[in-house]
């Protein structure tokens, strides 16, 4: 029997991503068992995944290296048959390729790619999303179209969220871990505003991390509203898609609430300000939209991830989008 180990030690946004490519392996080999590596604090969006037998954690923010390399000999204890490594950097390709597995599958410019035994280009702006990307990795089991990516919330999670739902809602994650990639608390709050005023029976979620709670408490004091609620950091990520499963339209930057709502095919509409939908890391529910400035502006896109301040100090991309593009975005 097929043992395999996918790593995907990046971002939520990665790590929900490669649920799809999970799917599509469970699917071609269902006897196979999967188990999957992430970074430490990514570990919940996993629980209750029916395709996954254990979820390895890899600490990276203490003792990487040393954890890195205890982590290589327990990879090697597991004696895989197969290893897809989704991720493009050494320390991954060293897990990789030292793992023991007969077959080891990553993208050809992970440095250890050498090592692979199947490599794969990863290439941007090619018309493909990153699933497709990464379903590639694995097209020497399964020839298989690429699958949406998928969480599972618990009975408990729903449970969770269901006081909140006795009333159309809509949930809105007004940050990003970069700031060339965020909408401008003033844009949030000017929608918010508009949204209130034509649709006085709605209640407003704002989803976000522990550390967009003051982000998201400013947002809701310029509103000015007992209509608008401050969730970031009281919910669980699947607590979170529980509650954006059943939102009239969850409202999102190019981060990782858009894959939290592809992965429970909730409606969404993503705003993109110095990223591109054609990077391949778009919205993939079956209701989808997208808001980016009309502005032709030659800096855009600025980088595939974002930055920390806008390089050319003017941040056109995010200030000239407006609230009639955010209420009737164009449809995927």
């Amino acid at each position: 029997m097929r043992s395999f180990l996918v790593i995907q030690t990046a971002f939520t946004g990665d790590v929900i991503l490669a649920t799809a490519l999970i799917e599509q392996l469970k699917n071609s080999l269902p006897d196979a068992t999967i188990d999957v590596l992430v970074r430490k604090g990514n570990e919940t969006l996993l629980e209750n995944n029916p395709s996954i037998r254990n979820v390895l954690i890899w600490d990276k923010r203490k003792d990487k290296f040393k954890n890195l390399f205890r982590m290589l000999g327990r990879i090697r204890n597991e004696k895989y048959t197969d290893v897809v490594n989704l991720q493009r950097f050494a320390s991954s390709g060293i897990l990789t390729a030292f793992s023991g597995a007969k077959s080891k599958s990553g993208f050809d410019k992970n440095p250890f790619s050498v090592f692979f035994t199947h490599k794969i280009a990863h290439e941007i702006g090619n018309g493909k999303h990153e699933i497709e990307r990464n379903s590639e990795l694995i097209h020497y089991v399964s020839q298989g179209k690429a699958m949406r990516p998928v969480l599972y919330p618990s009975a408990s999670d729903y449970s969770a969220v269901t006081k909140f739902q006795t009333q159309p809602y809509i949930c809105i994650a007004p940050g990003s871990v970069w700031f060339t990639k965020t909408l401008p608390e003033a844009k949030w709050i000017d929608f918010i505003r508009h949204r209130l005023k034509n649709s006085p029976t709605q209640n407003i979620f704002l989803l976000g991390s522990p550390a967009e709670f003051a982000l998201c408490e400013s947002i809701i004091n310029a509103a000015g509203s007992n209509r608008v609620f401050n969730m970031a950091g009281k919910l669980s990520f699947l607590e979170s898609a529980a509650l954006m499963k059943n939102s009239k339209m969850n409202y999102v930057n190019d981060s990782a609430p858009m894959h939290i709502a592809s992965a429970m095919n909730a409606p969404v509409t993503a705003v993109y300000c110095s990223t591109i939908p054609a990077f391949g890391f778009g919205p993939l529910s079956d209701e989808s939209y997208i808001v980016e400035t009309n502005e032709k502006l030659p800096c855009r896109p600025c980088g595939l991830h974002g930055f920390k301040s806008c390089p050319e100090k003017h941040f056109r991309c995010a200030l000239s989008i407006s609230v009639e593009q955010m209420e009737k975005p164009h449809h995927v």
